[in-house]
């Protein structure tokens, strides 16, 4: 029914959305006729005009399944422009787990989603895979440095980096230990959206600050119980070219055109829950509205929101 409701309506293609939104076609990076990411060149160009109001949708307690939020941000955000108010919508990126769960998809439904529904929902503009890559990157260096001689003297009893994918998958949950070579321990995938990489990319605000961030990441503790920070593996530059464009607010539109950045979706459970830094700040210099929202109940996503989003930038 939503699929159906969604190609039954006439909408914009993204370059003239971005256009009405004050958005420089230089700073387009289109993805087709349907989406963009928008260049960091001009997130500095704009970050410093006045801003807009920030409205933040949060819940009490959320659904077994967790709907209602995003669907609520949406149609707030519709129903703004119907009021013909200067209006932006930040939502977070959809995960393949809840998609192919009992969950499902993140983009709304009936008369108030997102446009094009199946391509936000599914593989997007790659940026979960960039994520994915960079942060199994550092499981491989860990590893690899423990078989070359462990100069760190990381300690191989411990938990270490555990590997990420964008999937359920529960065979690769809990993975057998390794003892060849002296390489110790069970390892393990986790979710995309549960990767430090995820959270850290969400809060940056440049790309020297997502150095900075991935360099004080805390990737394996020696065997003394001293923590060993992501700088001292020596591939925070590369990390960082696999995040190059994942960093870039992705812009797409309601079925009624309002214009909507879906970028960053760490889940609010292990991390803080909200869409990106970069594109709530781009937003609110845009509009004056921007509407977004944190995920699980307030005392998660909004929570986060105030005690870690909004003081750290």
């Amino acid at each position: 029914m939503a699929t159906e409701i969604m190609n039954s309506q006439n909408v914009r293609l993204i370059k003239d959305v971005a256009q009405e939104a004050g958005i420089d076609s230089e700073a387009l990076e289109l993805y087709g006729k349907y989406k963009a990411k928008i260049n960091l060149d001009f997130y500095e160009k704009v970050k410093q005009n006045p801003k807009g109001k920030l409205v933040f949708v949060t819940c009490i307690t959320p659904t077994p399944a967790g709907e209602g939020k995003t669907l609520t941000s949406i149609g707030l955000a519709q129903a703004f422009g119907k009021l013909g108010k200067k209006v932006g919508l930040c939502l977070r990126e959809p995960s393949l787990g809840p998609v192919f769960g009992t969950k499902g998809g993140a983009t709304g439904g009936g008369m108030a989603q997102l446009f094009p529904m199946e391509d936000i929902n599914l593989h997007f503009t790659g940026d979960l895979h960039a994520i994915s890559s960079a942060h199994n990157l550092m499981a491989a260096i860990i590893d690899n440095h423990i078989f070359r001689g462990n100069e760190l003297d990381i300690d191989v009893r411990r938990p270490r980096w555990r590997r990420v994918m964008d999937m359920n998958d529960r065979t690769l949950r809990e993975l057998l230990p390794v003892t060849e070579n002296n390489i110790y321990g069970s390892t393990g995938f986790d979710i995309t959206a549960s990767s430090e990489i995820m959270a850290i990319l969400a809060l940056s605000d440049s790309i020297k600050d997502l150095k900075k961030r991935l360099s004080r990441a805390i990737v394996a503790y020696d065997s003394k119980k001293r923590p060993i920070w992501g700088d001292k593996l020596g591939i925070i530059d590369s990390q960082a070219m696999l995040l190059k464009d994942a960093i870039k607010p992705n812009l797409v539109q309601t079925l009624e055109g309002q214009p909507v950045f879906v970028h960053c979706g760490p889940f609010a459970n292990i991390a803080h829950g909200n869409s990106s830094v970069i594109a709530t700040k781009l937003a609110m210099s845009l509009f004056d509205y921007t509407i977004t929202e944190g995920g699980f109940a307030a005392d998660l996503g909004a929570e986060k929101f105030f005690d870690i989003v909004c003081p750290s930038n």
